[in-house]
């Protein structure tokens, strides 16, 4: 079985996890999982149910993406392209199967970034759609925070952190709102009156 992304190199069989094997290329440091041996690994580890809003914003380990997480690649098994799932941190890198057999490529590095975020059992539900949909608002919400912070400094961004979280669990929060976005409505601040 040669390499998907290189095409060249054969995959040499390596031990993932316990009781995981898969086949890892020497050139790129890429690693492939069989449908059949990750289905049976993943049936032992128990129901995990992942939630992208739970993931770090930025990765805390030293993780490069790998030159070849952008290149189109055919299973090394049956010959479909790779569908690519994008698993949303910072960096960002993509996992990849094939649609066809089921079989998984991770590039350099990214099993074990999965494996410490504890994404390597639950592969199958990065390509879904409620999933991707969980990243894409996670990532706005990133996004947001950081033009936040930008516009007001991380002291005062904080205490807007602090308060939002605050509100969302209060049953009245909504009242908390709505008169903050009064006080800065478009007509400009309320006028406090003298005591």
């Amino acid at each position: 079985m040669l390499c998907p992304k290189d095409r060249k190199t054969e995959l040499e069989m390596g031990q993932l996890a316990e009781n995981l094997e898969g086949f890892h290329c020497a050139d790129c440091q890429g690693t492939w999982i069989p449908a059949e041996r990750y289905e049976l690994w993943q049936a032992a580890q128990g129901e995990i149910i992942p939630d992208a809003q739970a993931l770090p914003e930025v990765l805390e380990v030293d993780f490069v993406q790998s030159p070849y997480d952008t290149r189109a690649a055919l299973c090394p098994e049956c010959q479909h392209y790779l569908s690519r799932a994008k698993v949303g941190l910072e960096p960002s890198f993509y996992v990849e199967r094939c649609k066809n057999c089921g079989g998984i490529w991770c590039d350099r590095g990214e099993w074990n970034i999965l494996t410490r975020l504890g994404l390597s059992a639950t592969i199958d539900r990065l390509f879904t759609s409620s999933w991707q949909e969980q990243v894409r608002q996670r990532e706005l919400s990133i996004q947001e925070r950081r033009a936040l912070r930008e516009k007001v400094g991380d002291e005062v961004a904080e205490t807007v952190f602090d308060l939002a979280a605050i509100l969302e669990q209060h049953p009245n929060g909504d009242f908390a709102v709505a008169y903050l976005m009064r006080r800065f409505s478009s007509a400009g601040p309320i006028q406090q009156s003298a005591p």
